[in-house]
């Protein structure tokens, strides 16, 4: 998926990583926010992040012109996790990939919530919807993870519960397109569900036996999740009639892009970030990636700015930085 979801946790506790395909990690912050400098490198990374998951919508969506959506994704996801696993292997060493029986159903089953329902229901659904209202859609993951937290007992802060009930009004002003008929609902819909899906993901991953490394973790979730975007695609039958010559060069290139940008380079980016920068610092990227997603959504492929994306997106962004801020405050 692209805009990852953020799991508010306060600075002195260990922190989510959440990563370019959604994966959520906690590693411990040994040095501290205090002992954390903002350099020319941090900004550097901070602005990968920025732009290249921002930019991963419009890459879905150039790579669905052309291609099936599951079939695509996984390919993507399972191509990006065996060069990870490669990479891993060669700096690390075979034995950073051992994990036990539990973290690997682990690592299968959050791969299973993350990419394959987050990350695949949102490539079906760019199918019929704009790249830029996707990424806004998806953007209310973090008061989904707000909920979730108080579900189980943990009791969000007032500016949190605020940044909630914004993120809820902004996700109903942005369903208007789907209901008034300027985009299909069934789109819309698909989003909201992925949203739904990655949260639990995202809740569910801190709190169950992962493997050590979150590198690790991250190449078996995309290993997992793409092999389950594969059967899916050949249970819609995506392989049948699928003319590979009919694939446009941009839809190759996009998918390169996916792969080697968005699912490697920027992933190493945030994990580096979250080591050497501010978590408070960090944590913008999540309502930074969906007004990168809209401004390219609309100018390179010239969606349509409507009022309904604009207050809703608007009213979403200032919820999710209400969370982001008071939450990680704790």
């Amino acid at each position: 998926m692209t805009s990852p979801a953020v799991d508010p946790a306060p600075e002195t506790q260990q922190a989510t990583i959440t990563t370019s395909t959604g994966e959520a990690r906690t590693p411990v912050d040994p040095a501290g926010p205090a002992a954390r400098r903002i350099t020319g490198a941090v900004w550097a990374a901070l602005g990968i992040v920025y732009v290249v998951w921002g930019s991963t919508y419009l890459g879905i969506r150039i790579v669905v012109e052309t291609m099936p959506p599951f079939l695509s994704a996984g390919v993507r996801f399972v191509t990006a996790g065996l060069l990870l696993t490669g990479i891993i292997a060669w700096r690390q060493g075979p034995a950073a990939l051992k994990v036990t029986r539990r973290q690997l159903g682990s690592a299968v089953l959050i791969g299973l919530l993350l990419i394959l329902g987050g990350n695949g229901l949102v490539v079906l659904a760019e199918t019929s919807i704009p790249s830029g209202l996707a990424a806004l859609l998806i953007s209310v993951v973090p008061a989904w993870v707000v909920l979730l937290k108080a579900a189980s007992g943990q009791r969000p802060t007032a500016g949190g519960l605020a940044g909630v009930a914004l993120g809820l009004v902004g996700l109903a002003v942005l369903t208007l397109p789907g209901l008034s008929g300027e985009v299909k609902v069934g789109g819309v819909v698909l989003v909201v569900v992925a949203t739904l899906l990655w949260s639990v993901g995202s809740f569910s991953s801190a709190r169950l036996p992962m493997p050590a490394n979150p590198f690790t973790a991250s190449a078996y979730e995309m290993i997992a999740g793409g092999l389950g975007g594969l059967a899916v695609a050949f249970v819609r039958g995506e392989q049948h009639g699928l003319d590979v010559t009919a694939i446009s060069g941009r839809s190759w290139a996009a998918l390169a892009y996916l792969i080697v940008f968005g699912s490697l380079i920027a992933f190493t980016a945030y994990a580096w970030l979250l080591q050497a920068a501010p978590l408070s610092l960090v944590a913008t990227y999540a309502y930074v990636n969906p007004v990168v997603a809209v401004a390219l959504g609309a100018l390179v492929l010239g969606e349509a700015l409507s009022w309904p994306i604009v207050l809703g997106g608007a009213i979403v962004v200032g919820g999710v930085c209400l969370i982001v801020s008071t939450e990680r405050r704790g």
